[in-house]
């Protein structure tokens, strides 16, 4: 029996923005060479549009955005720019080398945003929309318009807008719930307004952006295909502004178990997903909660003796999907100081890890150095163990050794050792605690204005042995990052996640990364 040939009506396209609105989550800013890493995954894996970054925000930006637009394969290759000439100018010159770019131009269309955001009457922002698009064609016949604030916007003025938009050339009309306020039933009914009153929306296709304010982007998203739409734009992990974005692996998984209710389809490759979602973690430093739906690490988990036992009678009791159809394999090799190089490597894969060279070896070495100290490696050993190996791997500070005094009869003090740009420097210092007294001897040989936001710690694993894992967030200046770092002695797990942090905020400041980091502070994002 043949399968049926997939109707091109029915296929949803996967637009990609986890290095734009994903990475304007605070704290969530990744280097030049991360967000190639990144882009490289997900032209692999089959999204159909990247937007790459908004070009005019910084000159980070605009070379992220070009250089991915020369090593992108597949996908079209998509910067963001506000109604203004300036920035359409910059986003078509950072598209060009593409072999196939995209402008995405957008433009606030709601009563309070044009009030209060634009200070605009509706007819000047309606000939905006109009000149926007018609200068955007002068790059590419592939322009897509955006009405921020879509789904607060008056339905007369919408309409007229984005039949505007396609009438001067626009082939994608983005309908954005920016500020996650719609439900689905109220998307779906706009969607569904929209292509009955527009006379020319057979001439575009249309696309859902929606956040996650309320918790519905997901659900809004796919209400809004059964309404017309055939583009979602969203992010890996669902990471974004605010809330976030409609997570694409849950978009993507929503449409592959539910096909009966949702008969689409996509050209993601599933297998992939737990992949990318380690990546874009490690590189970001923002942990997937562990309920999170199809990535996170309890989605395949049973504990209950009830689910234990339905999952050994048949495994479609308690699961709807297998984890091999997300890229999570079932076989589980037992890791300890008696495994070997292959062993290991064999185990990342597993876990969805890709490793090579260098940073192999020393994930290994790790491992092993881990494996001396405890009884039992399990796999969340070595996800935090290669999540830090990935985040620290073009560190400039390093940490090389630290001896702490505590106890009952302070000061506890701290002595550290720190590799800096390849040399070693030692300073000793005292604090209230032992934690205390180790970042005091950072902010000794690493003087700087941070405040500490967030300190954070729990076990990977359950044990007195058990890997303490930390979380740190430092805010300077209006910018705030987050690090991790992970190790059985909790003092040097907080060491490695404060270093982490610092050498986030400081690659800032040096040499090329610093301009990568450097993103306009505006509220001009849909």
């Amino acid at each position: 029996m043949t399968t049926p040939a997939k109707s091109e009506k029915d296929r949803v396209v996967i637009f990609d923005t986890t290095l734009r609105d994903g990475e304007q989550c605070p704290g969530a800013t990744m280097t030049h060479e991360e967000k190639l890493e990144v882009a490289a995954l997900l032209d692999e894996m089959g999204v159909d549009i990247i937007e790459a970054g908004f070009p005019i925000a910084s000159e980070g930006d605009f070379l992220a955005v070009n250089e991915i637009a020369k090593r992108s394969k597949n996908a079209v290759i998509a910067g963001l720019a506000r109604a203004g000439q300036k920035d359409i100018d910059r986003c078509g010159e950072a598209i060009k080398p593409a072999k196939r770019g995209r402008i995405h131009t957008f433009i606030s269309t709601s009563p309070v945003h044009m009030k209060w955001k634009l200070q605009m009457e509706p007819e000047k922002v309606l000939g905006m929309v109009v000149s926007s698009v018609t200068r955007a064609r002068n790059y590419t016949d592939d322009v897509e318009w955006s009405a921020e604030d879509a789904t607060r916007t008056e339905h007369d003025f919408l309409c007229r807008c984005v039949e505007a938009a396609i009438k001067a050339g626009a082939a994608t009309i983005n309908i954005p719930d920016t500020v996650g306020y719609t439900v689905p039933e109220e998307y779906f009914a706009l969607i569904a307004m929209l292509h009955q009153r527009v006379p020319n929306a057979d001439k575009a296709r249309f696309s859902a952006h929606c956040h996650n304010d309320l918790g519905m982007a997901v659900a809004n998203s796919l209400a809004g295909v059964r309404g017309g739409i055939r583009q979602i734009e969203c992010t890996i992990n669902g990471i974004g502004e605010r809330a976030g974005n409609a997570a694409l692996e849950e978009v993507v998984m929503a449409i592959n178990v539910r096909n009966d209710v949702l008969p689409y389809w996509t050209n993601i490759d599933a297998t992939m997903l737990t992949r990318a979602s380690k990546l874009v973690a490690a590189v970001t430093s923002f942990p997937v909660q562990y309920n999170k739906a199809i990535v996170g690490r309890n989605a395949f988990a049973h504990e209950s003796g009830i689910h234990q036992d339905g999952m050994l009678k048949h495994t479609q009791t308690y699961e709807i999907m297998t984890p091999e159809s997300v890229g999570v394999k079932q076989t589980s090799l037992v890791m300890g100081k008696h495994s070997g190089r292959h062993a290991f490597s064999r185990k990342l894969e597993e876990l969805g890890y890709k490793l090579a060279g260098n940073q192999l070896e020393d994930a290994f070495v790790r491992f092993k150095a881990l494996a001396d100290r405890k009884k039992h490696v399990y796999d969340e050993d070595i996800e935090a163990l290669v999540d830090e190996e990935i985040a620290t791997a073009q560190d400039r500070v390093k940490l090389v050794s630290l001896t702490v005094i505590a106890g009952t009869m302070g000061p506890q003090s701290a002595t550290l050792t720190l590799d800096i740009d390849g040399h070693h420097q030692t300073v000793q210092s005292t604090g209230n605690g032992p934690v205390d007294a180790t970042f005091n001897c950072i902010k000794q040989l690493i003087p700087n204005d941070s405040v500490l936001e967030l300190y954070q710690v729990h076990a990977v694993t359950a044990g007195t042995d058990a890997q303490a894992e930390v979380s740190v967030r430092l805010a300077e200046n209006g910018r705030a990052v987050t690090a991790k770092g992970a190790d059985p002695d909790t003092l040097v797990a907080s060491a490695k996640a404060y270093l982490g942090a610092l050498n986030k905020l400081t690659a800032r400041y040096h040499g090329a990364m610093a301009t990568a980091s450097r993103r306009i502070h505006s509220t001009d994002t849909i």
